[in-house]
């Protein structure tokens, strides 16, 4: 690793530090929603059918005018079961009262719900005169029925045969994306030209990390044809309103997602995310507004859909346009080595294998030798650097400070060995996006999640073989054995790189910040990750044993010497680089004399 190299990775490891450092202002509080008028609640005691309505007092007429006789009633729950849902619904408002993945649970093992009456209420707003109604506060008449492989759910509040409204839904045997429609009939004097569709949220925790589920918490949004996401690190209050075509709105959690789509768009709304840090029992609250006029109501109805379901990049691609982004894959070309090589890859490996320890094995192994050719050419760089390093030397001992001389020597040196001094750089940077690409792979993928090995119970989630009575900043209050392994094993190869590298003094000691560096950033990283480098680098070791059996050094010196004979006979060429790098230290150096030049002029 020679002084570019360093300096450049050093770089780099600052960067990332500052990325996943993050200070912010304390939380602000969730401003106060404009009241709704609704009626107390009602006890959840079974009946075989919905109650005959009883006289309202004036208060609710006023508000709810004819549907005011729909306030009261008992209320009904409705269980249906799919292969991956098991849902509840309520036939006070026709809502989703309780939505359990099935084949899902959370960190500490309990039934994982996206939807449960303490942490999620539904309301359908109309606006009128007398206050604000909430159709989902009504009671509904409810009627299940099949066609195929899916089952119906109607509910419907009907004045007469002219008056009505419907809503449905339709849920398939099996997958997580369940169909919903609205249908209004002669209610134009009971309700308001739109609705408000209003969805407030308080989300609980799911994983084991509370830190790293609220920076992995958020909406995202599909509005005027892009997708895009309120900022997952505030811990402020964030906030979006939206005035065009809003296609989807999702409550984005580490692994999971919950959104309402429509294939039409909605016409507007807003969003809105805010956290309270001392609260560890809510991850974030999170609130959703969208607009639904009241015209695509009458007819035929207008359809829109939920999802609820994991955050899975084989799942969610064929749920709505742009929704397979809400699994982060990185910015290009980040982003095309996951979608089209990474992700590909390791996919395949999951359906033959169940291990995933092994299959990160596997995947180091691969990608190994995909880049064996670079890992050669960065190796055989630093051989021919060794090589030169005594003459290096001299230069440095015989020059001293004047850093534009030595600089001149060492191209020229260069060019007599036919050396591209940035050959090493090249390989390297190459190989940086693959190594991004696992940063972020591993992290976003569900396939990990509560999948042990070796020590690690869960390797979506950091590994903790000690957990300490304090906590050091920017490390955390525990242990990550992985990430500790990892950091070992980097250093480790770094001082190998140093023996054949041409850098000395303190740019030799940068070279061992990085992996310092990283012990800090990836220490509440998932364990998979820091076993995928670790693994990478003990297969290194491997690796550049082999390459330093057919990196003859005496060899490399004839060559060398050979070049510097046929350049010295007149038989040499320049290569292009050297030449444009040559011009550009020869401008350089004429800057410097005229600069020097003016300067002693103006003096005199």
């Amino acid at each position: 690793m020679d002084r570019n190299q360093a300096i450049g990775l050093t770089l780099i490891a600052v960067v990332l530090l500052g990325y996943f450092i993050w200070f912010a202002p304390r939380p602000e509080p969730m401003p106060e929603q404009a009241p709704v008028i609704q009626p107390p609640t009602a006890d959840l005691s079974p009946a075989p059918q919905v109650q005959e309505s009883t006289k309202p007092d004036s208060t609710l007429v006023s508000a709810f005018g004819n549907l005011s006789g729909f306030l009261s009633g008992e209320d009904r729950i409705i269980p249906i079961e799919t292969q991956d849902l098991k849902i509840s619904f309520s036939t006070k408002g026709g809502v989703i009262k309780e939505l359990e993945l099935k084949n899902y649970k959370t960190y500490s093992g309990k039934p994982l719900k996206l939807v449960d009456p303490r942490s999620n209420t539904f309301q359908l707003i109309s606006n009128r005169a007398g206050g604000n109604l909430d159709l989902y506060a009504l009671y509904f008449q409810a009627e299940q029925s099949s066609r195929a492989d899916t089952t119906v759910l109607t509910f419907t509040v009907r004045l007469d045969e002219s008056r009505y409204f419907i809503h449905r839904y339709s849920i398939p045997a099996k997958g997580y994306k369940i169909g919903y429609s609205i249908k209004t009939t002669g209610l134009e004097n009971e309700l308001s030209d739109h609705l408000t569709f209003q969805w407030n949220n308080f989300l609980r925790l799911l994983e084991r990390d509370l830190t790293d589920s609220r920076v992995n918490t958020t909406i995202t949004y599909h509005y005027n044809g892009s997708m895009d996401e309120l900022a997952p690190r505030s811990t402020s209050t964030e906030s979006e309103t939206f005035s065009g075509n809003l296609q989807w709105v999702t409550l984005k959690q580490k692994f999971f997602l919950s959104s309402i789509i429509s294939p039409k768009g909605f016409p507007g709304g807003e969003i809105e995310t805010a956290v309270n840090e001392a609260d560890t029992s809510v991850v974030k609250r999170a609130n959703i507004k969208v607009f639904i006029p009241l015209t695509e109501l009458t007819g035929n109805g207008a359809a829109y859909s939920f999802y609820f379901g994991p955050n899975d990049y084989q799942t969610i691609g064929k749920v709505a346009p742009d929704f397979a982004k809400n699994v982060y894959l990185g910015w290009p070309p980040v982003y095309w080595i996951n979608k089209f090589v990474i992700f590909p890859v390791f996919h395949f490996l999951t359906k033959f294998i169940s291990n995933f320890g092994l299959i990160i094995i596997i995947l180091v192994i691969l990608l190994r030798i995909v880049l064996l050719p670079l890992s050669y050419k960065s190796y055989l760089s630093m051989a021919k650097m060794k090589v030169l390093k005594p003459e290096l030397d001299e230069i440095k001992d015989k020059f001293g400070d004047d850093m534009t001389k030595v600089q001149q020597e060492q191209l020229k040196l260069y060019q007599q060995a036919g050396v591209n001094p940035i050959s090493g750089c090249i390989p390297i940077l190459l190989q940086m996006p693959i190594l991004f690409a696992m940063f972020y792979l591993f992290p976003n993928s569900i396939e990990l999640r509560q999948q042990s090995f070796l020590w690690a119970d869960d390797l979506s989630t950091y590994d903790s073989v000690l957990n300490l009575p304090f906590t050091i900043p920017l490390y955390g209050n525990h242990v990550s054995l992985f990430t500790l392994l990892m950091t070992i094993s980097t250093l480790v190869i770094t001082w190998q790189n140093n023996q054949v590298s041409s850098v000395t003094g303190p740019m030799k000691s940068m070279s061992y910040i990085m992996p310092v560096v990283f012990l800090f950033v990836l220490n509440s990283f998932p364990a998979g990750l820091s076993f995928y480098y670790f693994m990478s680098n003990i297969i290194t070791f491997g690796q550049q044993a082999i390459i330093r059996r057919f990196v003859d050094e005496d060899k490399i010196k004839r060559i060398m010497d050979d070049h510097r004979r046929t350049l010295a006979a007149g038989g040499g060429k320049k290569s292009k680089f050297m030449a444009k790098l040559e011009e550009a230290m020869k401008a350089s150096e004429e800057a410097r004399k005229k600069s020097e030049e003016q300067r002693k002029t103006k003096k005199k």
